[in-house]
């Protein structure tokens, strides 16, 4: 196996010092009731942190907005219960000298009305389009952008009164802010439709105005993805000219890191060039950038995150795109999941001791 060092550099950027380059990346668990993460939450993430994980990225928490999720064991960002449950997972994780941001994520059109802690809340959505051709319910009014935008800011602000290092805001996946991104999801003709970089307006306002919240140095993260849950083909952005178009308004707008999903990271994203999505954010944006995508696994997440395993696999290629400088993080999951001490084996060369992932590890937190 190749030397592992890269992974154990230290990272700075603004108020972000971390002692090396693994972050845990977000996922779902569903295990805080009426929305408050509980001392098994707190305990979940402390022991990531203690097995060497630079930077937890929580599970997705709903923004300080009613129709935000259709979990209610989905935990709020919001509300004296809730925030006094982070408190204590922070407390947790700066105990053992962690980092920790929330992410926050807005469901959207994925949220069906009727569901979730807030069930008479509508859902919100650019064009209140499933899909481009089926009609859910009614576009989001100026009025319904600025609350959305204004609950986004909220929640950081909160996170940054609890001292949280930064947040991140999920912007991929078929989700509110990426249903923004996608053509077939946003019909708009205002300044948040139309064009690749105007549909990249309504996540830069979201930005806009958690950095104002915040403050310069409060570092904000943005997570996207070309692929959907709803389609694993779709493109925002076919080629790096469009990829760049697409990332100015939030790179103008204060996005300090791109969290760049993929389901696996090794795999190049434009034709003539073996970079991965990361890599050309990275080239285009002149920002750190993380990737993320069944690291020291076998199978993507879509695939075995629910419903099958994943053996353990190496990570040279890893260590070759992060000596190359393609990319600055690298966010592990369901391998975290598996083993909360990730980081620690494979500093001392101990690959082999890794467990497998198996999806029956995530009938509770350990």
């Amino acid at each position: 196996m190749a030397s592992t060092d890269i992974l154990f550099k230290p990272f700075r950027y603004k108020s972000l010092n971390l002692p090396n380059r693994i972050c845990m990346a977000p996922m779902t668990r569903s295990q805080s009731p009426d929305q408050i993460p509980n001392d098994k939450v707190a305990a979940y993430y402390k022991a990531r942190a203690a097995g060497g994980t630079a930077l937890i990225l929580t599970e997705g928490t709903a923004p300080e907005h009613k129709g935000a999720t259709n979990d209610v064991n989905v935990p709020h960002f919001w509300g004296k219960e809730s925030l006094d449950g982070w408190a204590k997972v922070v407390k947790e994780v700066k105990s053992v000298g962690g980092h920790i941001m929330p992410q926050l994520w807005h469901q959207g059109i994925l949220r069906h009305e009727g569901t979730g802690p807030h069930p008479e809340a509508r859902s919100s959505s650019p064009s209140g389009l499933s899909r481009k051709d089926k009609q859910i319910t009614e576009p989001m009014s100026d009025s319904d952008i600025a609350d959305v935008i204004d609950g986004f800011a909220k929640s950081a602000t909160y996170a940054k009164e609890l001292g949280f290092d930064g947040v991140e805001l999920h912007g991929a996946h078929g989700y509110l802010i990426d249903q923004y991104f996608w053509e077939e999801t946003n019909q708009r003709d205002d300044a948040f439709g139309g064009s690749l970089e105007a549909r990249s307006n309504f996540a830069a306002e979201i930005a806009r105005g958690v950095r104002k919240a915040t403050g310069p140095d409060f570092p904000i993260l943005l997570r996207f993805s070309q692929w959907k849950q709803q389609d694993f083909t779709a493109r925002l952005a076919h080629t790096p000219q469009q990829l760049e178009t697409f990332l100015k308004p939030m790179i103008d707008a204060g996005v300090d890191i791109f969290h760049c999903s993929t389901r696996r990271f090794w795999e190049p994203e434009f034709e003539g060039s073996d970079m991965n999505l990361a890599g050309w954010t990275k080239k285009l944006s002149g920002l750190p950038t993380m990737s993320v995508g069944s690291v020291s696994l076998n199978m993507d997440f879509v695939t075995g995150f629910r419903q099958a395993g994943a053996e353990v696999s190496g990570i040279d290629k890893l260590i070759e795109m992060m000596e190359r400088g393609d990319f600055d993080l690298i966010a592990v999951g369901r391998a975290l999941i598996a083993n909360p001490d990730w980081a620690h084996k494979v500093r001392d060369g101990k690959l082999n001791e890794l467990t497998a992932y198996d999806p029956k590890m995530l009938a509770e937190l350990v």
